[in-house]
């Protein structure tokens, strides 16, 4: 802004700022109507059974990396479901199940601390926590659709030319954060 006012490209700026609000305006009511359905779908599918079905696919994969969370715990449940949105490459459907995780793994310190089995202090992330939160981010993704619908948005010619390197780039940082983890599980 201070350089286009110097440079007396004022009118420039303010088109800019505009615009870009717009836009941000527009992405942000998009992400919200997606975000609400995404929640709606994973309540119709908890209510159908899916979310088991889901869960149980994945339990082998749930116990090695959370080996701390009781089986049959609804932490197993949500966490499933995130990572199936995330590989997906749907970052915002993966967003409610990320926080009924959380949740879920907070109850999960609350009943420890209730029975005086050791726990996470309040307000202090778990374990499971921290490693949900990294394997999260590091988001593994097959299919990145949030990024091919911003190429395609955005007029890239082919919008797709994203898949292989995101599968490369987002396996190893997946990989990175599970090996971190993994090392960081045996310190006290």
């Amino acid at each position: 802004i201070t350089i286009g006012l110097i440079t007396g490209k004022s009118a420039e700026v303010s088109t800019a700022l505009v615009e870009s609000a717009k836009s941000g305006v527009n992405h942000a009511i998009g992400m919200a109507g997606v975000v609400a359905m995404w929640s709606g779908i994973m309540r119709l599918a908890e209510a159908e059974g899916l979310l088991d079905i889901l869960t149980g696919k994945m339990e082998g994969l749930i116990h090695f990396l959370f080996p701390h969370i009781p089986k049959g715990h609804p932490a197993e449940t949500y966490i499933s479901l995130n990572f199936a949105a995330n590989v997906l490459g749907l970052g915002w459907a993966a967003t409610p199940a990320g926080l009924s995780a959380m949740e879920a793994l907070e109850q999960l310190e609350d009943e420890r601390r209730a029975k005086g089995r050791p726990a996470a202090a309040p307000g202090t992330a778990s374990r499971e926590m921290c490693t949900f939160l990294i394997i999260n981010v590091s988001s593994l993704q097959l299919i990145p659709m949030t990024v091919i619908a911003y190429r395609s948005q955005f007029g890239a010619a082919v919008p797709t030319a994203i898949v292989l390197p995101g599968i490369l780039a987002t396996a190893a940082s997946t990989v990175a954060g599970i090996i971190f983890v993994k090392i960081m599980g045996r310190r006290p």
